[in-house]
């Protein structure tokens, strides 16, 4: 399957789910596109993988 819009989060997201500031989520993404950089994967500036997101964040898996 294909990825699409529901399989990043946005800024918005990110601050609605830790109830956070506009300036804070930005900070959160840029860090979290930063690792997935030095992993060797693309990113969007601006969103981040669901996936990633939740496993770092919430300590979720997807298998």
């Amino acid at each position: 399957m294909p990825y699409g819009e529901e399989d990043f989060y946005n800024v918005e997201n990110v601050m609605t789910m830790l109830m956070i500031s506009k300036s804070h989520a930005y900070k959160i993404i840029r860090e979290l596109n930063q690792d997935l950089k030095a992993q060797g994967y693309m990113t969007i500036t601006r969103k981040i993988s669901c996936q990633y997101f939740d496993e770092k964040c919430y300590g979720l898996q997807v298998a």
